[in-house]
């Protein structure tokens, strides 16, 4: 029962690694070059990157309460328990904080020609964060796949 469970543990960190990497940097790229409306892209690319965010929340969720219920307080000095803190910290707020900000900021900069400069460069800031928090999710996630042999330890 023990190999599955360890098991577990790992199907669902790679799951959530791979979904962040494979949404990140081969779906929506796809989007943006292949489809010829960019708020059609950016509105699928958008929605994809909230299943990324709600499967990080269950993911993480669930790998904390894996390491707390296999090591207890002993977690706490294992590197791979921050770093699925902090990628979970950060799904979270991508998911509740920048994402509902940033779909604001394109529902008032659509129509595109009627859009202020003031409201499309807020857009740009805060697409910038939401992408360089992600990029970090991402290879905190890479980190985290491999430091996680030695987590359960």
């Amino acid at each position: 029962m023990r190999r599955f469970a360890d098991a577990s543990y790992t199907l669902v960190l790679t799951a959530w690694v791979g979904a962040l990497w494979a949404i990140g940097c081969i779906a929506a790229p796809l989007l943006f070059a292949n489809l010829p409306d960019r708020t059609l892209a950016g509105s699928l690319a958008g929605d994809m990157f909230a299943v990324v965010g709600w499967l990080g929340l269950g993911c993480g969720a669930y790998l904390l309460i894996f390491m707390f219920a296999r090591l207890g307080a002993a977690a706490l000095r294992r590197l791979v328990f921050w770093l699925v803190v902090l990628m979970l910290a950060l799904a979270a707020a991508q998911l509740f904080g920048l994402q509902p900000l940033i779909a604001q900021l394109r529902s008032e900069s659509v129509p595109r020609e009627l859009a202020e400069a003031a409201t499309k460069n807020r857009f740009a800031t805060w697409h910038g964060v939401a992408s360089a928090l992600y990029l970090g999710q991402s290879l905190l996630g890479v980190f985290a796949v491999l430091a996680a042999p030695r987590g359960l330890k």
